[in-house]
């Protein structure tokens, strides 16, 4: 007896599904290495932003604390904020590599000898 038209149809549908799903690439893989991306992305923008924060909150901090014992008025704050905002710049762009740390300037830890040097 023959198939019916029903049967035959859903054999070949499934059947393609199978092949198309031979020669998909595994997704899950690809989404979890993204989502893995994204988290590393995440975090190195927390991190920058509170090297950036802590630098301006403990300028003003520390001007608000001149002006206070000292009676310097706004002057205090107003510089140890912008020192503050300097150094929070400064911090990001060491955090990101974009300058160098102040231990490479000096040529490391200083006990390297030099050929010739009777240290």
């Amino acid at each position: 007896m023959a198939e019916k038209p029903e049967e035959s149809l859903e054999a070949r549908l499934k059947q393609l599904g199978d092949k198309i799903e031979a020669k998909r690439p595994n997704t899950p893989d690809v989404a979890e290495a993204r989502a893995a991306e994204s988290r590393k992305g995440y975090a190195a923008a927390m991190k920058l932003s509170s090297e950036f924060i802590a630098g301006i909150v403990v300028g003003a901090f520390l001007g608000y604390l001149l002006d206070h014992f000292a009676g310097t008025g706004p002057w205090g704050l107003i510089i140890f904020l912008l020192l503050g905002f300097c150094a929070g710049v400064l911090n990001v762009l060491r955090s990101a590599g974009m300058v160098a740390t102040p231990e490479a300037g000096r040529g490391g830890s200083g006990n390297d000898k030099k050929d010739g040097d009777a240290r």
